[in-house]
């Protein structure tokens, strides 16, 4: 199952960026959010399990703008 990303974190206003012929749109609004999730993690397990729970508090925030529409 793909897991929601919440699309960009920083959109372009262009259609993107050509490299190479990949389209290039930059992180997912997902790892903004498990990037900022994880500060407060850090020394509360071991590395693996920080990333896990980062991207369980992104999942959670990601549904948490659903409900806001």
């Amino acid at each position: 199952m793909k897991k929601e990303t919440g699309g960009p974190a920083f959109p372009l206003h262009q259609h993107g960026t050509q490299t190479l012929g990949m389209h290039i749109t930059g992180m997912t609004l997902r790892d903004y959010f498990a990037a900022k999730a994880m500060p407060e993690l850090i020394g509360w397990g071991e590395p693996d399990d920080i990333a896990v729970k980062s991207y369980k508090y992104a999942d959670a925030m990601l549904e948490a703008r659903k409900c806001k529409k």
